[in-house]
């Protein structure tokens, strides 16, 4: 039986279960290697469509499907409205689910094929990029992003960022599925994935990559789950004690480890740079609580030396949807009375900050922020030598979060050629060098515990700093080029029509 043939619950269903099928190459699953088949399923549910609006509705369920498990441990954040979310994002896959349709299912032939493989990921392109937007929830669980443990593809992070590696999957599930529909599409089919081969191959040997310069040693506390700020704090004293005699260039404290204003505490301070003295390093904590110059909570990195505050402080820019703010709060904020969104809107930085100590200049970023290609390479292009996240997953310790999120330091080492220290307050804490292979061993959701790698630095620019989402810039050429050329067809298309009928309705001379 066709699936277009079969009841209406199977035709839902269907499509939300092919949606949901590629989230298992990420985090915690980490099947990497279903990424280049896991959208044949949706393709050929796509294909199968019996109008084009059929096809938007499955997109639509596919994207749906697709949004709904790859968040799905936001459900004690927002319960019931999960659903609501998923359903409004996969909205943005309707459009694509219709181009698929459009290409999958008319004549093959080889023109038709090389359009598909260009413009099916170019359509994928266009529904990351809207979602990526930090008010529809961010870019996080990117396709491509899936692929944080392949070389080859760090490798092609680093020209093209996340998004060429997201482009070159759906390429290859949009050959695939040629492959198996259209036997006289085969040959075209095969050349397209032995083409994605090659160029996979022609970067790894091409692209310039950053150079070694030496390295730094950097202490992550990571504290672990406490139950009250105050023994958060002490426990991050504790454990930074530890490190003494370790000679660290930075020790980096989890998101939220302070949760004090500094600037009203000064006690607190001194204990800090009792800490920095003892350990020979400064220290970069992060403070979550409500500032005393200004109204508001604010979440903020900031450096504390053997002297006390440095005045080196960031503060997060791009808040979490419903978890640190809540989007047009008088029409959404019910949300706070079915889950634990947030209470009372966080307040946002204005720009991003390359801080200095022991002679090392780097660049915090906030937990969210990870997520997003643009932050790290504007700090790379700042002269950041070491990308450092603090972030917590703590609401969320036993889900697939803290995973997923450490996996997003490896596509952002590799997109700006930076170190990055993921220092997280209760796991998965992680270093990966310049070329966004993993240093050293990740320390878990179970572990409280203080851990000094030696992080390698290079200089030098990769690609994708240089010339920034030009992957985007192309896709989206391509599509408005194909949307010309249709509108061209369509009217030519209506003209001969227009001359047929007045012909047949115009008497022939005699």
């Amino acid at each position: 039986m066709r699936p277009w043939q079969a009841s209406r619950w199977a035709r839902v269903a269907l499509p939300l279960v092919a949606g949901a099928v590629p989230v298992l190459a990420f985090p915690a699953p980490s099947l990497w290697w279903l990424a280049y088949v896991a959208l044949v399923p949706w393709l050929l549910l796509l294909r199968a469509a019996p109008s084009g609006r059929a096809a938007a509705f499955t997109g639509w369920l596919g994207g749906t499907g697709f949004m709904l498990v790859m968040h799905h441990w936001l459900m004690p954040n927002l319960h019931v409205f999960i659903l609501l979310l998923a359903a409004l994002l996969g909205l943005l896959w309707l459009p694509w689910g219709w181009l698929v349709h459009r290409l999958l299912a008319g004549a093959p032939g080889g023109g038709r094929l090389a359009a598909s493989v260009v413009l099916i990921p170019s359509g994928w392109l266009l529904a990351e990029l809207v979602r990526s937007w930090e008010y529809l929830g961010g870019p996080w669980g990117l396709l491509g992003a899936s692929q944080w443990e392949v070389r080859p593809a760090l490798r092609l992070a680093s020209v093209g960022g996340v998004w060429l590696v997201s482009f070159l999957v759906v390429a290859v599930n949009t050959a695939l599925t040629a492959l198996l529909t259209e036997p006289r599409a085969r040959v075209g089919a095969v050349v397209a994935l032995v083409s994605v081969a090659v160029l996979t191959s022609a970067v790894w040997l091409w692209a310039p990559q950053p150079e070694p310069s030496g390295s730094t040693r950097v202490a992550v506390v990571q504290i672990g789950q406490a139950p009250s700020r105050e023994e958060r704090f002490e426990r991050g004293e504790r454990l930074t004690r530890r490190l003494a005699d370790s000679d660290p260039d930075l020790v980096v404290w989890g998101e939220s480890s302070v949760g004090y204003d500094l600037n009203t505490h000064p006690a607190l301070v001194r204990r800090l740079a009792t800490l920095s003295r003892q350990t020979g390093a400064p220290l970069l904590v992060n403070v979550d609580a409500r500032r005393g110059d200004r109204p508001g909570i604010y979440k903020s990195s900031v450096l504390v030396d053997e002297d006390g505050l440095t005045g080196q402080r960031y503060d997060k820019m791009r808040l979490v949807p419903f978890g640190e703010y809540i989007p047009a709060r008088p029409l959404l904020g019910w949300a706070t009375s079915v889950g634990r969104a947030a209470d009372e809107n966080r307040r946002r930085g204005q720009e991003s900050v390359v801080m200095r100590g022991n002679g090392l200049r780097f660049g915090p970023l906030i937990c969210f922020e990870t997520a997003f290609p643009d932050m790290s390479r504007q700090l790379a292009r700042e002269g950041t030598q070491v990308l450092v996240a603090q972030s917590s997953t703590s609401t969320f310790q036993e889900s697939w979060a803290p995973e997923q999120h450490a996996s997003l330091a490896a596509l952002r080492s590799a997109e700006s050629g930076r170190p990055m220290v993921h220092a997280t307050l209760t796991g998965v804490s992680v270093v990966h060098g310049p070329d966004g292979e993993r240093i050293g061993s990740p320390m878990g959701t179970e572990t409280s515990a203080v851990q000094i790698t030696e992080v390698p630095l290079a200089t030098g620019t990769t690609l994708y700093v240089r010339f920034g989402d030009w992957t985007v810039r192309l896709a989206l050429t391509a599509l408005v080029a194909y949307g010309v050329l249709e509108g061209v067809r369509a009217a030519r298309g209506r003209s001969v029509r227009g001359r047929a009928e007045l012909s047949a309705t115009v008497p022939a001379r005699r």
